[in-house]
């Protein structure tokens, strides 16, 4: 089968090139067989329709991987991997269980004056370090402290390893665009840390997540210490960095937005549709990680042979014309906002009613807190990293006196 050389999202940097690129992939059909940047041919599904039916059809299904495989210790991968985003049934449906029992509604609803707390504490900081009229970037002192800080503490991280989480979790979330070694080191270091920590809350539990994950069971089943690590490993990704990606797109999108901003201000019960719409418009994921074909599968009149990469494109689909009206427009008073930003299916994202209260928080509490909040520099477009799951941006400077 034919690779085509064609732009690549996932590399693309500036300003709104991503979501041009993705549009350039889509405009000649839903199904495209690419090379990526990291030299992988793929099958990436720019279509609403097309990428929910592959997040959910059963011949489609994630395999044991990761980044620089060939040179990573087997034991840190396994202590990496072996969790729900690369597990297929029965054994996701066993670790969801088991896992769904420690990361409870309740718990997430009692984190919400936490929550508050954090956002108001950044809000301070921000307020004080933008009081002389200097750019402040939000991406920096906002959108990484308050996420960081959530999961950890509801982890139960010391806040003295706050910073090292924030450290490694960047890495090795990008892992395919940092050298083998960096990869290697941040994710061996992250992985003796976790263990260390499983082991002082077998000794002594506590009232948080990792406490609550050490001591899940079903009847004589339990997590095993890779599935441990690998959680954690997870929960801080899906915890954090996603969240991250939602505060500050979510943000940028608004204040590029003035109509929009003025709406939302003028009527701040707007806001959990607002979240629902950001989500949709500049979501905080390019691409789920990546899975493979079981069999062949046809979607859009495409055959995908046995055993290729298959990436539904979340950004593209979420912005599909077929599927919303003057799609590339951010309108939060839209009444249909059924997006893939947590993906779709099997493998929906389990942290979701966390990251939309956290959105929820952390953009209503900034908008009400900073009235005059704007881009430090209206006619410079902000950069994105480089990646091939994230969709970040790299800093966003903004006044807020």
């Amino acid at each position: 089968m034919p690779v085509e050389s064609v732009p690549s999202p996932f590399t693309e940097t500036t300003g709104p090139a991503r979501h041009l690129a993705f549009r350039e992939l889509a405009a000649s059909g839903p199904v495209r067989h690419v090379m990526l940047f990291t030299g992988v041919p793929a099958w990436v599904v720019t279509g609403y329709a097309e990428a929910r039916e592959l997040l959910a059809h059963p011949a489609v299904v994630k395999t044991a991987g990761g980044p620089h495989m060939d040179s990573t210790p087997p034991d840190v991968q396994a202590a990496m991997q072996t969790h729900l985003l690369g597990a297929n049934p029965p054994d996701h449906t066993r670790l969801r269980k088991l896992v769904s029992a420690a990361f409870t509604q309740r718990r997430i609803e009692a984190l919400t004056p936490r929550i508050q707390e954090i956002t108001d504490g950044l809000l301070d900081d921000l307020a004080a370090a933008g009081a002389g009229g200097e750019p402040v970037d939000l991406v920096a002192r906002f959108g990484y402290p308050l996420p960081i800080t959530v999961i950890t503490e509801l982890l139960g991280v010391p806040t003295a390893h706050q910073g090292d989480f924030r450290h490694w979790s960047s890495i090795t979330v990008n892992g395919a665009v940092h050298p083998a070694d960096t990869y290697i080191a941040a994710a061996t270091e992250m992985v003796a840390y976790v263990r260390t920590l499983i082991a002082e809350k077998r000794a002594e539990p506590g009232d948080d997540l990792l406490s609550g994950l050490v001591t899940a069971r079903d009847g004589s089943d339990r997590l095993s210490e890779d599935e441990l690590t690998s959680m954690v490993f997870l929960l801080l990704v899906a915890g954090h960095e996603t969240t991250v990606n939602l505060l500050c797109n979510g943000t940028y999108a608004l204040l590029t937005h003035s109509d929009q901003l003025a709406l939302l201000r003028a009527e701040p019960e707007r806001l959990p549709a607002a979240v629902e719409e950001l989500l949709r418009f500049d979501g905080p994921l390019q691409v789920p990680i990546p899975s493979v074909t079981a069999a062949p599968v046809e979607v859009a009149g495409v055959t995908i042979p046995a055993g290729e990469v298959v990436l539904p494109a979340l950004l593209a689909a979420n912005r599909d014309p077929h599927r919303y009206d003057d799609a590339d427009r951010l309108d939060i008073t839209r009444t249909s906002t059924q997006h893939l930003a947590f993906g779709h299916g099997l493998h929906h994202c389990l942290g979701a009613p966390l990251a939309r209260l956290e959105g929820r928080i952390g953009i209503g509490s900034l908008l009400a807190r900073f009235p005059g909040l704007r881009l430090a520099d209206p006619g410079a477009e902000p950069a994105r990293s480089p990646a091939l799951l994230m969709n970040a941006l790299v800093e966003l400077p903004v006044l807020v006196s």
